[in-house]
């Protein structure tokens, strides 16, 4: 059985000026190691959803995200911004 290759993908998303979340970064292997150290360094939250990643790692940077995944993005956010308030 082949393990799979990690991936990652940053997202970001500034009312002022998005219209949606786009992709900020993304990648496999090493390049999704350092993201998520990058991550990890700069105090930006890690959420871990294999199914989503998948989806979003089909994006291109800078591309924002779909309609269908408005709904499962905004949570993501919101669990974001709930955990910022908190700390």
């Amino acid at each position: 059985m082949s393990e799979r290759r990690k991936k990652a993908v940053a997202l970001s998303y500034d009312q002022m000026k998005d219209i949606s979340p786009k992709v900020s970064a993304l990648g496999s292997g090493k390049v999704a190691d350092h993201i998520i150290e990058l991550a990890a360094e700069h105090d930006i939250p890690i959420v871990q959803d294999q199914s989503l990643v998948e989806i979003l790692a089909q994006l291109e940077i800078n591309e924002t995200i779909p309609p269908e995944l408005f709904e499962i993005v905004a949570e993501v956010f919101a669990f974001i911004y709930h955990l910022d308030e908190e700390y």
